[in-house]
């Protein structure tokens, strides 16, 4: 476990350095995945943006964007992206109880996301919690995984998984004119 990293809302002065963790992380090909085209247009959540900082040096990030499940409020969450010299030093793990504990202080009640079960169960994101969910593009299904910030959030909730409505009525204006 890292002792002198804290962890830290992201700033506009460190959006570079996470960009470029992202990139290097990722590849340009990151663009093309489903959850890029969700995030399209729509800006992430500053309020939940946090970065892991130790000396000064951005050393991890985590990001949530807003959603919504046929209507329902929720968050897609990713990237989270641990530079690779701190890998296995408990960076990511920080910063995924940091962000989930934000976030359920905040009043949200679903988090999603695409990634490693093995690696996510342990923040309590199961496939099973995601199996009435459906994303606009293909994704590996055992790799689509859901969260509930409040017991029960995800009762009755069912559907395909969008922008937040403003987002797209002010993309449907704009295509319209």
């Amino acid at each position: 476990m890292e002792t002198n990293m804290k962890i830290v809302l992201e700033t506009e002065s460190r959006t570079p350095a996470v960009e470029k963790l992202v990139a290097e992380a990722f590849g340009p090909d990151r663009f093309a995945k489903t959850v890029y085209r969700l995030r399209e247009g729509v800006e992430h959540d500053t309020s939940l943006a946090l970065v892991a900082v130790d000396n000064g040096e951005v050393v991890g990030t985590l990001r949530f964007w807003p959603i919504e499940i046929d209507g329902t409020p929720a968050l897609l969450l990713g990237p989270l992206v641990t530079a690779p010299s701190r890998q296995g030093k408990g960076v990511g793990s920080r910063l995924m109880h940091a962000g989930l504990a934000r976030a359920a202080a905040q009043g949200h009640r679903i988090v999603v996301l695409v990634g490693d079960e093995p690696y996510y169960r342990r923040f309590g994101f199961t496939r099973a919690l995601a199996r009435r969910l459906e994303l606009p593009g293909w994704v590996d299904p055992t790799r689509f995984l859901a969260r509930e910030l409040v017991a029960g959030a995800l009762s009755g909730v069912s559907g395909m998984i969008g922008r937040p409505r403003e987002v797209a009525q002010a993309e449907s204006a704009r295509n319209a004119a």
